[in-house]
């Protein structure tokens, strides 16, 4: 009789030794698909700010929603430096205004990305009405420049995670800026310049406008050039820059919580 106990004592250590390995790792599994879950859940679109390089290589970026005076000596500037790469964000009404300028940006050979339709906060508005204003940029900007637009920076730089979430589905990167030239203030030709010098960094996407809000910009523009490529840096375009490198983005962040003050201002008709 003791021995039937004893038998069944270890048959009964056995089998609970078993079944705790088992709820161990069913344990172990669930765990692991949740951690799964949330790390896809978490790994929304991201607004893309910097990219991760060595190479002293930067891209000078010009957004532009209204006005005729501002971009053509901007686009001359560049071309008179032989800065071949930069990237102009366009809004779509004034690309339609203006298609001759348009023609002159693609003619120099600089990548032309969206800028958006209506140049309001995004984050203020429902999905459909996201959703309405980028596919209608694009339409605009793809019969306008011949080429559909990949890139997208929002006006105002404002976006919060369905923007994100929804330019993504629509085939967009979203494009931010880690160096912000504050050119839309006026503040003097020297502080632009100083301002952009001294914050540029490798793998750096640098804010400037093009809109006739600034009156600085192409003044300044020539010396940022020049001191930039005196501390050895060379000019890429937002997707050459991005190309081929880890990219340094935002992913959860409520953008219009701090709606940046960066991007000009343009008309209520656009």
């Amino acid at each position: 009789m003791n021995v039937f106990y004893v038998l069944n004592g270890k048959k009964l250590k056995h089998y609970l030794i078993m079944m705790l390995a088992a709820v161990f790792t069913v344990g172990v599994i669930y765990a692991e698909r949740g951690n799964i879950t949330v790390f896809k859940a978490d790994e929304g679109p991201a607004a893309i700010y910097k990219v991760d390089t060595d190479q002293k290589v930067l891209a000078l970026t010009f957004d532009i929603s209204w006005g005729e005076t501002r971009a053509e000596p901007i686009i001359d500037v560049l071309q008179q430096k032989g800065v071949k790469k930069a990237t102009f964000f366009l809004s779509a009404p004034w690309s339609e205004a203006h298609p001759d300028i348009v023609k002159k940006i693609i003619d120099a050979g600089y990548e032309i990305g969206s800028h958006g339709h209506k140049h309001d906060n995004y984050s203020q508005m429902t999905d459909e009405e996201i959703r309405k204003q980028i596919r209608t940029a694009h339409t605009v900007l793809s019969q306008v420049t011949g080429k559909p637009p990949t890139l997208l920076r929002l006006p105002n730089g404002d976006f919060d995670k369905r923007v994100l979430k929804i330019a993504n589905e629509l085939g967009y990167k979203t494009i931010q800026w880690d160096t912000d030239s504050k050119d839309w203030t006026n503040p003097g030709v020297d502080r632009i310049v100083s301002t952009v010098v001294s914050r540029a960094h490798p793998g750096d996407i640098v804010l400037m406008h093009a809109s006739d809000s600034v009156k600085q910009t192409h003044e300044a523009l020539p010396a940022i050039i020049d001191e930039l490529r005196a501390k050895g840096y060379s000019f890429a375009t937002v997707t050459e820059l991005i190309s081929g490198t880890d990219v340094k983005g935002n992913k959860a962040q409520e953008q219009q919580k701090n709606p940046p003050t960066s991007t000009a201002p343009a008309p209520s008709t656009t």
